[in-house]
């Protein structure tokens, strides 16, 4: 009975922890694209900035006040050597991402950061020469044919954000790679992560945002007619952003691989929702079923990864080059990917 009431409260504490990375992550998408084009406020390197600020000062409540979670200690040199490098690609991510927020919609710009699995297999096998199992190319068909078919059949196509969107996919694919060889000997976890990025790449940012972006903010500042309500919807966003970062830290530790991956794919489908129902923005039958393809290919290839990584010892694999520094298994895992 007692065994029977613990699996059950796994259960719903597993629901639970699903439901609120879901919601997190679906405002933050929202409330970005609303920012960008119900507020007028056109400034993906300040909206970034602010929430790398929030994320900073979120972190350091739940490990130095709160003590929610343990500090990973990092040499002194190694943040500049080795983090700062990672701080920066994690900065690109999410200026790209919100760029694309700006010229696409959600449910397109979701779409194509589906397209983030492919991008991660074809660097390695490229600059890594990392050898993938046939089926792993296999999964990637569905993936790459539902985003042409999601892009040839998008009514709201824009250049500049389909390309922003897509080289998000490229960075967080770096990052992900990168981070054996930068972090080695640092098991971060989310928040840790954002402890030790955000201010960096708030240090990074915070330059350009000024210099380019400055004076339309200003401008904005003084020429906007709701000013209360419209600042408290863009800090907020902020809140919001670290609230996704410590919900995925929630999720990660609350459910299995494969449970995230199935969930992480449905995700995409809420906000793809979501996104239709609060602007509105036109979808042709063939885009959403390019999406449905592009959700459908990611499952797959989440179940084969899953599939491989458990193979029992005595099964013998396919043929395979040794395992060697060309063989990176990231330290941060890419579940870690919808971060702020």
């Amino acid at each position: 009975m007692e065994d029977s009431r613990l699996c059950q409260w796994s259960v719903i504490r597993s629901i639970l922890a699903i439901v609120q990375w879901w919601g997190f992550n679906v405002t933050v998408i929202i409330m970005n694209k609303w920012i960008f084009q119900k507020l007028d406020f056109k400034f993906p390197l300040t909206v970034s900035c602010i929430h790398f600020i929030y994320s900073a000062i979120g972190a350091y409540l739940v490990i130095k006040v709160l003590k929610l979670k343990p500090l990973i200690q990092v040499d002194p040199e190694d943040r500049w050597r080795r983090i700062f490098p990672m701080s920066f690609i994690f900065c690109i991510n999410i200026v790209l991402g919100n760029v694309s927020l700006r010229y696409i919609p959600v449910s397109f710009m979701q779409t194509i950061k589906s397209f983030t699995p492919a991008t991660t297999v074809i660097l390695q096998w490229l600059i890594w020469k990392k050898y993938f199992d046939w089926r792993i190319w296999a999964s990637l068909v569905p993936i790459v044919g539902g985003i042409l078919l999601s892009s040839v059949t998008e009514l709201s196509f824009n250049t500049l954000g389909f390309f922003a969107a897509l080289f998000g996919c490229v960075a967080t694919s770096t990052k992900t790679i990168l981070a054996e060889s930068l972090l080695h000997g640092y098991k971060f976890d989310s928040i840790n992560t954002v402890y030790y990025m955000a201010p960096f790449a708030t240090m990074i940012l915070a330059v350009p945002a000024m210099v380019l972006e400055g004076p339309g903010v200003t401008e904005w500042l003084l020429t906007c007619p709701s000013l209360f309500s419209s600042l408290f919807i863009i800090f907020g966003s902020g809140v919001t952003a670290f609230c996704l970062n410590f919900s995925i830290f929630y999720v990660i530790h609350s459910t299995t691989a494969v449970t995230f991956n199935v969930a992480g794919n449905l995700k995409v489908a809420v906000a793809f929702t979501c996104s239709w129902l609060i602007f509105r923005n036109p979808i042709s039958v063939m885009n959403a079923i390019g999406c449905g393809v592009t959700l459908v290919g990611c499952t797959f290839y989440g179940y084969v990864r899953q599939m491989l990584a458990n193979q029992a010892p005595g099964v013998p694999a396919a043929p395979r080059t040794p395992r060697s520094k060309a063989e990176l298994l990231p330290l941060v895992s890419d579940k870690l990917d919808d971060k702020v």
